[in-house]
This record gives structure tokens, sequence and C-alpha cells, in this order.
């Protein structure tokens, strides 16, 4: 699975060759356990931080390692990232890590280089995405996150757009959905 990941910063803690193993045998606990998140840019609801902190609540007995992919491209992303730092703060008993996975590469990274790391255990870049363009770059590391993830928590409100795209894609793969959005439901159909 190394092969699959390209590191942006070297001097980040590294993954180790076992981040994405999954349960075995339907085990409830797994050595490792990943979560990813796929939401729309913008969030209308204001409980949706709360809903967010108790699903990833319900998700602290899963494994011994938990592992968070979030792509840090809007205020759902932000929020969950969010969410995953005051669960580490929680339960510092805990194995957990939170990446960013980034489609390209920008100077926004660059320039922020220590207050990314401040906020990040990882930045990943999958393998091959930096060859695509950068519209299709965003999809491509979408469709990475789900096909490493155990589950994956949405905020997904209207059927179309990238975040129901990701979502229709875990679904085609039985990847667990757990939309924190209110009328839920209805929009992954």
């Amino acid at each position: 699975m190394a092969k699959y990941i390209m590191k942006v910063f070297s001097d980040l803690l590294s993954l180790r060759a076992a981040i994405f193993m999954f349960c075995e045998g339907g085990q409830d606990v797994c050595q490792e356990f990943v979560c990813t998140f796929a939401g729309h840019r913008q969030v209308f609801e204001p409980k949706i931080e709360e809903r967010v902190k108790e699903t990833l609540e319900s998700l602290i007995g899963r494994g011994h390692r938990l592992v968070f992919l979030c792509g840090g491209m809007g205020q759902f992303d932000a929020l969950c990232a969010g969410a995953v730092r005051w669960l580490k703060k929680k339960h510092p008993e805990k194995d957990i890590q939170l990446c960013l996975v980034i489609p390209y590469f920008s100077g926004k990274l660059n320039a922020d280089r220590s207050f990314f790391q401040s906020l990040y255990d990882e930045i990943l870049m999958p393998d091959g995405v930096e060859y695509a363009h950068y519209k299709a770059a965003i999809p491509k590391r979408n469709r990475w996150m789900v096909d490493q993830a155990d589950c994956l928590i949405s905020y997904i409100i209207r059927q179309y757009g990238g975040a129901y795209q990701t979502c229709r894609y875990a679904m085609k793969k039985s990847i667990p959905i757990i939309n924190v959005a209110k009328g839920a439901p209805q929009c992954l159909k």
C-alpha cells in the first residue's frame, strides 16, 4: 500500500506500513480503523459540529489506531479536522492520526508549511494524482481516500456535486456512510 502514497513533507511523522490494514474476519475492533470525510464546501446547519463529534466519539473503540483522512477544502473539512483534534485531546491514550490528503501542490502549502505541519500529523498526496488536470485531481483524490477508508462521515444535503459523487463512489464500494446532515437518508439514494 505504501507505493500508493507520495509524502509531501518527509520530516513529518511517517505512516507505518500497517496504516491501511482493515478489520479481518468481521472483528469489531481493528488494529487500524481508517475514516474519511466528504461534504459540501459550505455548512448550512448550526449543530453539525456536535453531530460530527458524537460520530467520532462513537468510532473511538473501533480500532487500536484511528486514522482520519481529510481533504481540507471547505467548511465541512475544516470542521471535521477540528473535531478530530478535539478527539485527540479528549483521548490522549488513543493513537489518533489526522492526515491532510492534497490533490495537487499549491503555493499556500509551501508558504504556510509550519502552520499545516502544526495542524496535521501527515500531509499526503496519492500517487499519480500529481499528473491529473487540477479539475480531475480532486475527484481522483476523493476516490483514493474512499479506497483507503473503513467508513466515511459525510455532510450531503443535495444530489449533485463532488461530495455527493464521493458518497456515491463509497456506496458502490460498500463503505459505510454516516451522513450527519439533517434529512440525510433521502440524499444518498
